[in-house]
This record gives structure tokens, C-alpha cells and sequence, in this order.
């Protein structure tokens, strides 16, 4: 009898013991708190979501675009998260290769993320598949690859790279007499010349002259020298400059290279020995404020370019609020730069996800189908002024070929002055582009 007592209490003790130890451990590990499930405390839902762009790669790396994703949710949190919804966000480096990426939108996958938020990827394909297949919207990617514009689940704030290239040519064909565009020898790169002549054509300008560069050269004088060729005023004696008293005397050259724009502007500059300076132009991802500061402020090869860009100059004051958030919860984060176009993009689509999971109820629960549900209903939403409102609606999506999930077309046109991006004064300082776009030939 007393060895049973014995086996009893040793039994009950252990098992106390287990418990509490259990008990610990989930405190430890927050097992009440399911990846975007609910849990913690009262019942609180917790909302997962991933933001993922390149980061230590060789080609074009987006650190600012997590680091303002990771400052948004300390944000939102420590204001009681949205409307009471704790915010969980995941960060992926997608390495600029498409396996990258697919691993990233199958973490999202497996951590059940509603949504993918703000992020970079120019392989559409590879991350997009297991998003459609695990019903999780992609809100308000970079427009880099033809799968956010073609996507059901992509829901895209900006036109991309397409709106930008035609406001190049619209702004360009209002002030050159002859125009040159640079741009990579790829199938992306082929689209570029018809985005840009469709700008041109508004203006009555002849196509411009279509030069192609290997993504990955390292040498680009050849190019710089048939940019000049291509661009010399008519009728010039050799070592003349255009007359700077009729803007349509200028040679203007537009180069679209991504990272290797700042390679070719090097060239063309060295290049130009006659020192006839053609007007050079660029687009928001190409050229940035960052780049303009790391090639010499006032003494930047970019001094005096035409940049196109999708959003108000980064001084407006409709950033305020962006670049209070940046400078209290981004925690000395360097790569949240509030000039920086990756952070911008991330913010204005966070804006957008914050909007509509406030016009769900309080005891419902948030899942990628039903936000995707809620995205494709719902009145526009509003980005305080840094977008037109914004819906995904079938009435709100434009006739662009090749562009079907297109609903914002505006792009906003800037000039580098001594050194800084501001807003050209020397046209309007933005425009819808979609018209222009539907003239564009499809690639």
C-alpha cells in the first residue's frame, strides 16, 4: 500500500511539474499568438504580413523597403495596432533571383501572412504563383514586373516602370528637337522604346533613336558616343553648341538602365568632348536622391537631369507624417531613407493595408481571401494626398494593354538642382498617363 502511495505522489508531482515547465515554455514562445491567427491577450487578432525586396545582391538592392515595413509595424503597435489588431511583420531577402523570391512568397505561405505588402521583385512568376494558389493579395509591389499589373491578387498603388518611361517621352518631346533612348538589350528593355515614342508621339516628336546596352556591361563609351551622334543638333559644325535660346534645338537622351544608369551617365560625360551637354533625363529606380548625393551633390553627372517619378518630391509635406515615423521607430536603421523611392513605395502601401482592415468589423477575422475579397468591393482609399484615391474595383481598372490591374497612371516630373530632386517648374508637375499608355504598342 504504501509503495502504491508512494508511485501515486511521485506520478502527481511529476506531472505538476510538466505542466508548469509546459506552462513556461509557451510563455516563452507566445504559443497563444498562431502566425496570423488570433491570439494574445483578450483575443486580440494578430494580422501577419511580409514585406520582402533584395538585399546584399549584385544587381539592385531595396534595404529601405523592409527597414520601413519593420518601422511601420513598431508604429502601429505602439499606438494599439489597427484598430486593435496587433501588426506581425515578416522581412525576406529575395536576393534578386527568382528562386529567391519563391521562397519568399512560400514563407509568407507558411507563416499564413494575409497579405504581401510594399515589397521588390523583378520575378513576377516565381512569387506570385504560391501567393495566388494560398489566396494572399500582393499590395502595392514596386511595378517592376509584368505580373503585378496582370495578377488578380496583385494590387499594384503606382504604373510602374511603363508610366514612367511614357512621362519621360511626354516631358521630353515637349523640349527636344531629337531624342535618344539607352536601354537594356532584354525582353523587358524591348517594351521601353514604345512606352517612350508613345510620350513623344502626344507631342508630335519623331520616335527616338533606340540604343541598346548588355545588362550586365561594365563598358558603355560605345553607347555614350552614338547617344551624342544620335542627338547632334542639325546642321552643327563639329565642336558647336546648341543654341540655348530655343529649347527645341536641344539633343536630349534618355537612359533607363537601372543600376548601370550611373555607369552610362560616367561615359556620356567623359564622352562628351565637345561639351555640348544634351539634356539627360531618367526615371524614378534608375536615378535617385541617394545616387545624385554618391556621385557629388552639386558636382553629380545628374545636375540639371529630368527625373520622372510616380510621387510628390521627397520635401513636400505630405510626407511629414512618413518621415516623423522614419526618424522615432526606424531605431538609426541607415537604409530607411525617407528619400529614398523603395521606403516611399512601402509606406504608401502600408497606408493602403492599414485602410482596409479598418472597414472590417471588430470580431471578424482577417484572412488573405477575404482582404483580397474586400480589396476587389471597396470604395477608393485614400493615401493622404501622395496618390490619387485607389481602387481595385473591375470599373476602376484601365484599358492599358498588356496593364489590365492598372488603376493609377500618375507621374510627377522633377529636375535635379543643385543637387537635389525638387519638382520641375517648367511644366505641370504631374499627369495621368493612361491615355498616352493606350496609344503605346504592346510588347
Amino acid at each position: 500500500m504504501t509503495t502504491r502511495r508512494s508511485a501515486a505522489a511521485l506520478s502527481r508531482t511529476f506531472l505538476a511539474r510538466t505542466t508548469a515547465m509546459a506552462m513556461g515554455a509557451c510563455l516563452i514562445a507566445g504559443c497563444g499568438a498562431l502566425p496570423g491567427g488570433s491570439g494574445g491577450s483578450g483575443g486580440a487578432e494578430t494580422l501577419t504580413v511580409m514585406t520582402f525586396a533584395p538585399e546584399d545582391s549584385s544587381a539592385t538592392n531595396m534595404p529601405g523597403m523592409p527597414g520601413m515595413a519593420k518601422a511601420y509595424e513598431r508604429w502601429v503597435n505602439s499606438k494599439g495596432g489597427i484598430n486593435g489588431r496587433k501588426l506581425r511583420v515578416l522581412t525576406c531577402n529575395e536576393r534578386n533571383t527568382p528562386t529567391g523570391a519563391a521562397d519568399c512568397a512560400r514563407k509568407a505561405v507558411a507563416e499564413k501572412a494575409v497579405a504581401v505588402v510594399g515589397s521588390y521583385s523583378q520575378h513576377g512568376r516565381a512569387f506570385m504563383a504560391p501567393l495566388e494558389v494560398a489566396g494572399i493579395p500582393f499590395i502595392g509591389g514596386y511595378g517592376v514586373s509584368p505580373e503585378e499589373f496582370q495578377s488578380p491578387l496583385s494590387y499594384p498603388v503606382n504604373g510602374g516602370q511603363p508610366v514612367l518611361v511614357a512621362g519621360a517621352g511626354h516631358l521630353l518631346g515637349r523640349t527636344c528637337a531629337k531624342v535618344a533612348l539607352v536601354r537594356p538589350d532584354t525582353l523587358a528593355g524591348d517594351s521601353l522604346p514604345g512606352q517612350l515614342n508613345a510620350g513623344l508621339k502626344a507631342n508630335q516628336m519623331a520616335a527616338a533613336s533606340d540604343i541598346r546596352a548588355a545588362e550586365d556591361s561594365a563598358d558603355l563609351r560605345a553607347q555614350a558616343d552614338e547617344a551624342l551622334a544620335a542627338t547632334a543638333p542639325r546642321g552643327a559644325s563639329k565642336g558647336d553648341a546648341p543654341s540655348a535660346k530655343d529649347g527645341k534645338e536641344k539633343g536630349c537622351v534618355a537612359a533607363v538602365l537601372g543600376a548601370r544608369t550611373e555607369t552610362f551617365f560616367d561615359a556620356f560625360r567623359r564622352a562628351d568632348v565637345q561639351n555640348r551637354k544634351p539634356q539627360i533625363s531618367s526615371v524614378l529606380g534608375s536615378v535617385s536622391q541617394a545616387l545624385v548625393d554618391r556621385t557629388g551633390g552639386k558636382e553629380s553627372p545628374f545636375e540639371g537631369a529630368y527625373v520622372t517619378s510616380w510621387y510628390p518630391v521627397s520635401t513636400d509635406p505630405l510626407w511629414t507624417q512618413m518621415r516623423k515615423v522614419v526618424s522615432e521607430h526606424a531605431f538609426g536603421d541607415n537604409a530607411v531613407d525617407p528619400d529614398d523611392s523603395g521606403a516611399q513605395n512601402t509606406w504608401i502601401a502600408y497606408t493602403v493595408f492599414s485602410e482596409m482592415v479598418k472597414r472590417f468589423k471588430e470580431d471578424e477575422t482577417i484572412t488573405g481571401r477575404n482582404l483580397a475579397r474586400k480589396l476587389n468591393q471597396a470604395e477608393p482609399v485614400q493615401t493622404g494626398g501622395l496618390t490619387p484615391d485607389l481602387s481595385w474595383r473591375y470599373d476602376d481598372m484601365r484599358a492599358v494593354s498588356g496593364f489590365p490591374r492598372m488603376v493609377n497612371g500618375r507621374v510627377t516630373f522633377q529636375v535635379v538642382q543643385q543637387g537635389r530632386l525638387v519638382a520641375h517648374q517648367g511644366a505641370e508637375q504631374s499627369m495621368d498617363m493612361i491615355k498616352t499608355m493606350e496609344q503605346a504598342p504592346r510588347s
